[in-house]
């Protein structure tokens, strides 16, 4: 009896051993400019305030997320065939639109990412070189080794963050006094956060945060490799273990970064600059300079890792889930093999280092503007997966259980209201 009780759980845990990666992917998406440049402002900017927000989006996206490891468990099928389900109109409308969203978001990694290197190596080189040999890099790792070797490298590098990010939320605990009475510098006052810079502020930290609506098909696509990889079918349970496992790291790290803003930005009325170096040197100065120098490689190396996994994985989900979607869309396309891959991985590369030329020393622009155009699509992206998960025939045991059902339209109403909302105040009286 004890025998096989133990021969049952050795079976669950090398299950989930041979489950978890697309999961550790997914949070390698979502912990990037997200949290590293948008959830450090909402602390730096406005303290503790806007903890409720990075909360209850994650609370919101959940179940469009949740629905790409679902369907694909419970089909074999990527959560695209289920947009094409939904319509052919479906499926080209996600294509459009994520070829779109791909190139300025490839230049916000590459501007962010690029300044933390020039932070990480002690190299004099142009903002330009830092791009082209970050990209290189990507790509090295990508065409050499494919997903199984980016599989392997994620879970190294959100294994590095973690450390890294406790250890200075830790220290900043210790040394934040930030928020006791009397040390604001003179004249600080917070911003509100209910006015048009407040809604336009909350709307682009919610547009990437945890990761963009349409980020929600990359999971499924890396089930189907992670699948290859194993030979391992997972179970829905597996499945779903393995997306709150990178779901709740998405959310926590989150926290963490905002709160680093909080201790030890709020009230000193500091603000970022918006060139990619200068904001790259403020970030780790204003850490070093509270925490104090022993700190700086430990600040380094979270806020590298951070943009790097990120980096990675959307130079790999962009290119894999377009050529997927073309090949769901025109079957012939079947033939090209992985020419398309190649194609739109450097399609977003041109685009990003054009953009990069030119903007560099607008990043913070730069980033509001990828970030609210990715606020203002996630209505119909998570309008898609729900109808996805309707029309996909699934088993009946694999169907969603009523209250994610519930909270799936709970987010649609939300990120629909809360879009409108900024496009009234934007563009109404907000003039």
């Amino acid at each position: 009896m004890r025998g096989s009780v133990a021969a049952r759980r050795t079976q669950r845990w090398s299950g989930l051993v041979q489950t978890v990666g697309p999961g550790i992917m997914y949070a390698g998406a979502a912990i990037g400019v997200s949290h590293l440049v948008q959830s450090t402002r909402a602390g730096a900017n406005y303290g503790f305030t806007l903890i409720w927000a990075v909360i209850v989006v994650h609370l919101f996206k959940y179940p469009f997320f949740e629905f790409g490891h679902r369907y694909t468990a419970a089909t074999g099928e990527s959560l695209l065939v289920g947009y094409r389900r939904v319509g052919r109109w479906a499926l080209i409308s996600y294509l459009i639109i994520a070829l779109g969203l791909s190139i300025p978001t490839a230049a916000v990694l590459t501007i962010v990412t690029a300044g933390m290197a020039s932070q990480t190596v002690a190299v004099s080189l142009t903002p330009m070189t830092w791009g082209v040999i970050l990209l290189a890099c990507c790509v090295l790792v990508l065409a050499s080794g494919g997903y199984p070797l980016l599989d392997k490298l994620m879970k190294v590098l959100m294994a590095f963050l973690a450390v890294c990010t406790v250890v200075a939320v830790v220290a900043a605990a210790g040394y934040g006094r930030v928020t006791a009475p009397g040390f604001a510098a003179p004249g600080f006052a917070a911003p509100r956060v209910w006015d048009v810079a407040g809604i336009a502020f909350l709307v682009m930290l919610m547009g990437w945060m945890p990761t963009p609506v349409d980020a929600s098909a990359w999971p499924s696509l890396w089930m189907q490799e992670r699948i290859k990889q194993t030979g391992h079918q997972p179970t829905l349970g597996e499945a779903l273990f393995d997306f709150n496992l990178g779901y709740v790291s998405s959310l926590i790290t989150a926290l963490m970064f905002l709160s680093l803003g909080a201790l030890v930005m709020f009230g000193t009325g500091e603000t970022f600059p918006q060139g990619a170096a200068d904001f790259a040197a403020r970030f780790v100065g204003m850490y070093t300079s509270a925490l104090g120098e022993w700190s700086r490689p430990v600040v380094i190396a979270a806020a590298f890792t951070t943009m790097l996994s990120t980096t990675l994985t959307v130079l790999d989900g962009y290119p894999r889930v377009l050529t997927a979607g073309c090949r769901v869309a025109w079957p012939g396309a079947q033939k090209l093999g992985k020419a398309p891959y190649w194609a739109f991985m450097i399609v977003m590369m041109v685009g990003a280092l054009l953009i990069y030329r030119y903007l560099t020393s607008r990043m913070l622009t730069l980033v509001d503007f990828a970030t609210t155009l990715a606020f203002l699509s996630a209505p119909l992206f998570a309008y898609l997966n729900c109808r996805a998960i309707a029309v996909g025939k699934l088993p009946k045991e694999a169907a969603p259980p009523k209250w994610l059902s519930v909270l799936s339209w709970a987010g649609l109403i939300f990120l629909t209201c809360f879009s409108v909302l900024f496009l009234v105040v934007r563009f109404g009286y907000g003039r």
